[in-house]
């Protein structure tokens, strides 16, 4: 039977020095030269979804955890952030002195000191996730394609992320847009490094189910694999989930089987443990 694989990109497709294993790759176009399809369902929105990425072979993709989802060029989904919501998240981050970026699928957008406030962040992020050079990394290296001294009134955005001064920020983010959904990254509980807002009541269980609908698939075909806690979902409403093996506790908890690392070719192996290569 003819699989439908979601993959998580950084920490699963991609290591977290933005490298894709060869052994990746070969992994991906031998399970789609089998029939199986593949979509990235990821955090990033679509102007992060490098040519590397998809010259690899993608069916498809589901993008903004789970706002946007895409098969084969054709927008199945997109749940955006109402531009009024825009408008008073930036000047709520303003107010409070807080940088930030917005997400969207044409490109994303920093605030007007983002580049000198988030170095500190990113580099402390690098450096958590043991990245060789963590640092010497820069917000340019980091988010290549990011533009500064754009529009920040905008109708095109899937999330926002911001950083924090400390957690007391999330917590007020939360209790002031109660119509968005509130998280953090770049680290566990008080030591998280951003906060982020996006669509209310999306996940990438949410966008997973949807593209199934769409394709008139059966969810029982499903595999799914992840590193991080916002991939829970994903793994629990697929029929199989594979969590990394450099993935935290909780999804590892959630999942069916650990492979090894991204780094370490867990990709690989865990596609040949499923038969994907089988014809």
């Amino acid at each position: 039977m003819k699989k439908i694989i979601f993959l998580d990109v950084d920490g699963t497709l991609v290591d977290y020095e933005n490298r894709i294993p060869p052994s990746a790759i070969t992994a991906i176009r031998r399970a789609r030269s089998n029939g199986h399809r593949i979509y990235i369902c990821t955090g990033r929105s679509k102007a992060e979804v490098y040519p590397e990425l998809w010259e690899i072979g993608l069916d498809g993709m589901i993008g903004g955890n789970g706002s946007y989802v895409e098969d084969n060029g054709h927008v199945v989904m997109h749940r955006l952030i109402t531009f009024e919501q825009c408008c008073c998240i930036v000047d709520w981050l303003h107010e409070r002195g807080l940088e930030f970026y917005l997400e969207s699928n044409n490109g994303l957008f920093a605030s007007e000191h983002f580049e000198e406030a988030a170095l500190p962040a990113i580099r402390l992020y690098s450096k958590r996730k043991e990245q060789d050079g963590a640092e010497k990394v820069t917000v340019r290296s980091v988010f290549p394609d990011m533009i500064f001294g754009g529009e920040l009134y905008r109708d095109d955005l899937n999330k926002v992320s911001f950083l924090l001064s400390g957690y007391q920020d999330y917590l007020d983010a939360k209790a002031a847009f109660p119509d968005l959904k509130a998280g953090t990254w770049g680290g566990k509980g008080e030591e998280a490094l951003f906060g982020d807002l996006g669509v209310k009541d999306i996940d990438k269980a949410v966008a997973v189910e949807a593209l199934i609908h769409y394709l008139h698939a059966d969810m029982q075909n499903t595999i799914a694999f992840g590193d991080a806690k916002v991939d829970v979902p994903m793994l629990e409403c697929c029929a199989y989930g594979v969590a990394m093996g450099n993935g935290g506790a909780e999804i590892k908890a959630a999942a069916d089987y650990v492979t090894d690392a991204v780094d370490k070719d867990g990709l690989y192996r865990a596609f040949e443990k499923l038969g994907l290569f089988t014809p």
